[in-house]
């Protein structure tokens, strides 16, 4: 362009660069494309709030979540952002690098393994009992992905550590209770300390025929776990010589401590806005209710930035 068009244009490419940035800034607060998740949004105070309702495991599933392991961190050779085969159970070649690395003995080594470590979400169905900051996602039913510290409060209402609790099951429509998200900013992380479960009751106080509407509208989750959604052993190891700008990794069987290799926190190491996770990055992004789920294509560049900044929405 020359310097009298770029003069001649000037407005024109502000408005251009003002609607690009428009575009990130709605992608990094979670308005992507797969509106079947729901995110959270702080608010210009730096908090947030939410309320939320787990809901039963979909027709014909066990589990009302699914729990996905992936790997993401940079090398010489690039970002290697992907699920990791751990997940089905299967050996993943980064997890079995990180075993070399860990049992070498030697502290750099060490330090390395724990940087590739491997980061854990959870998926479950919600219903949107009150959003402040956007009130048409109220009595909708949508996608939420968690990590371990609201997985921890899960746990803690099925299995009170006090025997003057009361065990819940908070997937329940009769006897669950209401889940209060209170988030704020803690070092830079988003920090969930204060949420918590409201009282037992039924959702909504709705009748069973509102109810059996609500959960007509679940998500499928087993499309997170489906081997098919996964990348192979060779595939897996190709992207990780190209990242690590080596040839093949030796394969080894050597144990370990997991806690050491496994990232159990909510984003520990990222201090980015939330973004809504692209498929081939984090956990395969399901289609609706019932149907299988194909994980869509992103590239490098798009899964670096969404995984990044959705791990920014979990704290330590």
């Amino acid at each position: 362009m020359s310097f009298a068009a770029l003069k001649k244009n000037s407005n024109s490419s502000f408005e251009k660069l003002t609607r690009e940035l428009e575009k990130v800034a709605s992608t990094q607060q979670g308005s992507s494309s797969d509106d079947r998740f729901w995110k959270p949004e702080m608010d210009k105070s730096g908090n947030g709030y939410a309320v939320i309702r787990f809901l039963p495991a979909p027709e014909g599933e066990d589990l009302p979540w699914a729990k996905v392991f992936s790997h993401a961190f940079q090398g010489p050779g690039g970002w290697y952002i992907e699920n990791s085969l751990t997940t089905i159970n299967k050996s993943d070649p980064i997890g079995e690098l990180n075993r070399e690395l860990w049992n070498s003995g030697r502290d750099s080594d060490k330090e390395i393994a724990r940087k590739q470590k491997r980061k854990l979400s959870y998926y479950s169905n919600i219903y949107v009992v009150r959003d402040p900051l956007h009130p048409e996602n109220e009595g909708q039913v949508f996608l939420y992905k968690f990590g371990k510290k609201i997985y921890d409060k899960i746990i803690g209402a099925m299995q009170p550590e006090f025997e003057d609790e009361t065990p819940i099951n908070p997937f329940d429509f009769w006897q669950g209770a209401d889940f209060k998200l209170k988030i704020k900013k803690v070092a830079g992380y988003w920090n969930y300390d204060s949420s918590e479960f409201a009282s037992v009751s039924t959702l909504g106080n709705f009748e069973d025929s509102q109810l059996e509407e609500i959960y007509s509208k679940t998500h499928s989750l087993s499309a997170f776990t489906d081997a098919s959604n996964f990348k192979t052993y060779e595939e897996l190891q190709k992207r990780l010589n190209t990242v690590l700008n080596t040839k093949k990794q030796p394969r080894v069987d050597m144990e370990t401590e997991e806690n050491e290799l496994e990232d159990m926190s909510e984003g520990r190491g990222f201090n980015a806005p939330d973004i809504t996770m692209s498929a081939r990055v984090t956990p395969p992004t399901p289609e609706p209710v019932r149907e299988e789920v194909k994980p869509r294509e992103s590239t490098d560049d798009d899964d670096a930035l969404s995984f990044f900044a959705n791990l920014a929405e979990f704290d330590d």
